[in-house]
């Protein structure tokens, strides 16, 4: 890892907001891969998501986290939709939001832009979402794929009582369900119930663009 890219880390784990965004900037103004920011962005937020759970840090600082990681994902936003390879008619359709106790929403925000730029109508219901609410997007944005985000453990159990609650309302038929955040594996999917994991947003698009070739 290069210097600024272990500094990048270092300053949005150690919650140093003017320190990052100016750090990003500049690596941004120099050339820098949006997109390897953004992953650098990642890796900072696993570090503070296992300070929140080993209790060094508490809800405001995963707040504030994940604001700074919101500036730093605006300024890579126009740099990624430079791109002269994005399509322009809409691939499909991808609901995604956070599950019910979880506020976390770094990863799911990187996730709606590299879906967006790829071509896919995003919708995103936001943070801490109901069970409920899901189940009633879906009925009226009718999405091909839907993707589930959460960053803490506690996610899991959400994750699994949502995709339980889609499919009691016959919603699953022809759409596919994905599930990312921190520490998701093959186990979690099962656990869950989901049709596959992404471990960044890169992930997310594969995952959404094979569905719908294969549809």
């Amino acid at each position: 890892m290069e210097e600024n890219d272990r500094k990048l880390v270092e300053l949005v784990a150690d919650m140093e907001e003017d320190g990052a965004l100016a750090l990003a900037k500049e690596m941004l103004d120099g050339g820098a891969d949006p997109l390897r920011v953004l992953a650098l962005c990642r890796e900072a937020m696993d570090i503070v998501g296992k300070r929140f759970e080993q209790g060094e840090y508490f809800l405001p600082e995963l707040i504030l986290a994940g604001e700074v990681l919101d500036q730093i994902g605006v300024m890579t936003k126009p740099l990624l939709q430079e791109s002269p390879d994005k399509p322009a008619k809409k691939l499909g359709r991808v609901l995604i939001g956070t599950v019910h106790g979880d506020l976390h929403d770094i990863g799911k925000n990187i996730v709606t832009f590299m879906l967006d730029i790829n071509g896919f109508e995003v919708k995103d219901i936001g943070i801490d979402v109901p069970v409920a609410t899901f189940v009633e997007e879906i009925k009226a944005f009718k999405p091909q794929v839907v993707a589930l985000s959460g960053f803490l453990t506690l996610a899991f159990d959400s994750m699994r009582e949502t995709i339980e609650a889609i499919e009691a309302a016959g919603l699953r038929d022809g759409m596919k369900i994905q599930i990312g955040g921190g520490q998701i594996d093959d186990t979690i999917r099962a656990y869950t119930g989901a049709d596959g994991f992404g471990l960044n947003a890169v992930d997310a698009v594969n995952f959404c663009q094979q569905h719908l070739q294969a549809a």
